[in-house]
Parts: C-alpha cells; sequence; structure tokens
C-alpha cells in the first residue's frame, strides 16, 4: 500500500514499507497546514525549484530526520552549504534510492530565493518536477508550472497512477489548464495542489475533480492534514 499525506499547498508526503518522502514541505509558513513539523518522519525530501513556499522548512526538516535532500544542482548546492546532506541532480536526470526511483522532470516557472532584507534574488536553477516510481506506483508532481505540450510525452512514457497538479492560476496553470494537464499525463488518479494558501491562488477544489469527472478521470481535492491510500 503507498501512503499519501496532503501537508497543504505543494507539500506532498509518500511512505511506504518503512520509506517516506516529502516533496516540497512548507508547513510552519502555511496558515492552512495542520500537521506539525515535528511529527513529520522522513527520509528523502525533494524540492521541485527555490521558491520559499517550497523549500521553507527543507532544512529544518532535513536536520530533524538526518534526510537528505534532492533537488537542481543549485538548489541542492545552496541546502548543503547550510549543513544539510543534498544530492544534485537536473532535468531528465534520475536517482536510484532505497525505496525506488526518482527523476526529474522539465516545468515551466522561475526559481530563486528572494532575500528581501538585502533586496537580492539568488539564482537556483531551473525547476522541475519528479515521476517517482516506488512500491510498484508511479506518482507524479508537476511542481510549479503552466501547462506545457511534454506533458503529453510524460503520458505516453510513464504509466502514472497518480498525479499532484497545480491549479491556482496568477503563479502556475489555472484549472482549465490543468483539466487538460491530467488529460494528458493520463494518470489513473490526480490531486489538485498549489491553490487557496493565498489570496492570489484562491480557487475551488472540488469543482476542478467534479470537471475531472466528466472526462472519466478519477481524482480527489485533499484537505491539509488529509490521507489517501493507493493498493
Amino acid at each position: 500500500m503507498l501512503d499519501i499525506r496532503y501537508h497543504g499547498h505543494s507539500t506532498v508526503q509518500l511512505s511506504i514499507e518503512g520509506h517516506s518522502i516529502i516533496i516540497d514541505p512548507f508547513i510552519t509558513g502555511n496558515a492552512l497546514a495542520t500537521t506539525k513539523l515535528a511529527d513529520i518522519q522522513v527520509e528523502y525530501i525533494l524540492l521541485t525549484h527555490g521558491h520559499g513556499d517550497h523549500i521553507l522548512d527543507a532544512v529544518e526538516l532535513a536536520k530533524q530526520n538526518d534526510a537528505t535532500i534532492i533537488a537542481t544542482h543549485e538548489l541542492a548546492t545552496y541546502m548543503g552549504w547550510q549543513g544539510v546532506k543534498a544530492i544534485g541532480v537536473n532535468l531528465g536526470g534520475s536517482l536510484k534510492l532505497p525505496f525506488g526511483k526518482v527523476k526529474m522532470t522539465h516545468a515551466f516557472h522561475s526559481s530563486g530565493v528572494v532575500l528581501d532584507d538585502k533586496q537580492q534574488i539568488i539564482y537556483m536553477g531551473m525547476p522541475g518536477g519528479f515521476i517517482i516510481e516506488l512500491g510498484g506506483k508511479t506518482v507524479y508532481h508537476a511542481g510549479d508550472t503552466g501547462l506545457f505540450g511534454d506533458m503529453k510525452m510524460l503520458g505516453d512514457r510513464h504509466d502514472i497512477d497518480l498525479a499532484f497538479l497545480p491549479i491556482g492560476d496568477h503563479f502556475t496553470m489555472g484549472p482549465e489548464d490543468a483539466v487538460v494537464a491530467a488529460e494528458w499525463v493520463k494518470a489513473d488518479y490526480v490531486v489538485p495542489i498549489h491553490y487557496n494558501t493565498f489570496p492570489p491562488i484562491q480557487q475551488d477544489g472540488d469543482a476542478y475533480v467534479a470537471e475531472l469527472a466528466e472526462m472519466d478521470i478519477r481524482g480527489k481535492a485533499l484537505k491539509p492534514g488529509e490521507a489517501l491510500r493507493l493498493p
């Protein structure tokens, strides 16, 4: 059984057979989050890109669990400088890990750490998503992205059981484009992410899932803290 827990925003935790990973940990800065950071136990932390709402808790969580961060080379290097274990990858690259395999996919977005006090932005490499193979399942986390044609290729090349797709609009694709994305990636099950955390990205997750259902695509709008299990 693959256990999935949605912690809000784009933060997703996957657990199977004694292994656990988390993607884009953003707990302490999310007013909608219901989980305490101290209660999260993981081995690996996957980061799609370098924005604060995706990496805020990465270092603390890595230190708390002696976990390894996986991100693009630039972002992994930045994390390593803060005293945690980190592995740098890049778009199209993959890693074999104790639980299975992780491959970094394209995403169309931006990526950088904003230092407001210095009025400085540190470039953090290209943004991405992840194809994660574990326990006989394939999970696609799109990261922050707009709709792009190569999502069709991902659907053709990978038998995706579960896809996490952003629907917030403004900073990523909105529900209309995310419906097309769901069709293209051909996932058996779709969960919307990256919405309702901030005023500019308010969306109706249930309405999005209802629209998917009209296309015979299964999905669910998980609430922060809610879990899902795939047999």
